[in-house]
């Protein structure tokens, strides 16, 4: 397939490490360059919408197949810009920084009826696929982020050091990274970002934003 992927350098890295190199890609980093290339390409990859929700609109009168990333917003938020006038096909993805190149691909739908154009997709890239609600923050970001936020409220209140906290978790939980570590990798300005639609979406506690965590937000 053509590709046109819409996001950063890291992203068109994950792509190739999910998707192969069977695929012809093409990178931009900016939705005013994407414009040039929606429709001569067999699918986009938007990993940046959900920082630019606006720029839906170059979705709404070309004919295109989308994976959005939609951790941050839904499908229904971002069409609903649009007065839920879409000429393309889009769908949503976990694009999240580390949470593409995995077996499954995390993904949420519009509409029912949008399963089989998705399945076609999916079929082409030669992965599986899960689908999930279409809700801000999917599930396992949300399961995630909610965990580093946790994190940063025990180093808040002095219980146990960051580095304590990664050991405890990777050899308690098994997990593949402690949270800390996993903050890193996925970024702070996301974990904080997600959190932050979170709480706007449930107004959930569990999701409230640790002071220690906005510290580090602002001052990047």
């Amino acid at each position: 397939m053509d590709i046109l992927i819409v996001g950063e350098q890291r992203n068109y890295d994950e792509c190739l490490l999910k998707f192969g190199q069977g695929h012809h890609y093409v990178l931009v980093t900016d939705h005013r360059d994407a414009i040039k290339f929606i429709e001569s390409h067999d699918l986009v990859i938007d990993f940046t919408l959900d920082e630019e929700p606006n720029q839906i609109e170059i979705y709404a009168t070309r004919n295109a197949r989308a994976l959005i990333n939609t951790a941050k917003i839904s499908l229904s938020a971002l069409t609903c810009m649009i007065n839920n006038k879409l000429k393309s096909r889009i769908y949503g993805f976990n694009g999240l920084p580390t949470f593409l190149n995995r077996s499954i691909l995390e993904a949420s739908l519009r509409n029912p009826t949008d399963e089989n154009g998705l399945r076609d997709i999916c079929t082409q890239l030669n992965t599986e696929f899960l689908i999930v609600d279409d809700r801000v923050g999917m599930v396992t970001p949300r399961v995630i982020c909610m965990i580093i936020n946790e994190a940063y409220y025990t180093v808040h209140e002095g219980t146990a050091s960051r580095e304590d906290i990664d050991v405890a978790m990777k050899m308690g939980t098994n997990y593949p990274f402690g949270p800390f570590e996993w903050c890193q990798r996925i970024g702070v300005k996301h974990v904080y970002e997600l959190l932050e639609a979170l709480y706007e979406d449930t107004h959930d506690e569990r999701y409230k934003v640790c002071p220690l965590l906005k510290q580090e937000y602002l001052r990047q």
